[in-house]
């Protein structure tokens, strides 16, 4: 069964860091864009980084930039999410995606929604206190 599964939500005080995997099963990530997106209540989903496992390139929200850094381990077939310097808002549900079609360019566009992706997670809460 194809499918992704994130780990490494929870709370953490403003300041401080959290790492969030992706872990993909039944396919590998080789020749996909691997992306990360956030939603919270009343705010619209937002695409927050991505990395193309073709050239390893990656691009970044302009909202997390300079704090957020997305790496891949192939040998683990695994996507990593580092937070660091995280805020109150950066509270949400954090959801992989992965697409053999799409590029990472997307991530700067309107949201796509999750069925317009080859897989989605189910998401892990990250909920930053103040």
């Amino acid at each position: 069964e194809v499918q992704l599964g994130e780990s490494g939500g929870g709370l953490v005080q403003a300041g401080g860091s959290l790492s969030l995997s992706c872990a993909a099963s039944g396919f590998a990530f080789d020749d996909h864009a691997i992306f990360w997106f956030r939603k919270s209540p009343g705010k619209e989903r937002e695409g927050v980084p991505c990395i193309s496992a073709t050239d390893r390139s990656t691009y970044y929200a302009d909202s997390v930039k300079g704090r957020f850094t997305i790496s891949w381990d192939a040998t683990k077939n695994t996507v990593y999410l580092q937070m660091n310097g995280l805020k109150p808002e950066d509270t949400a549900v954090y959801y992989c995606a992965a697409d053999s079609l799409l590029p990472c360019a997307i991530l700067h566009g309107t949201p796509k929604r999750p069925d317009a992706f080859d897989t989605w997670g189910q998401g892990t809460l990250v909920t930053v206190s103040s």
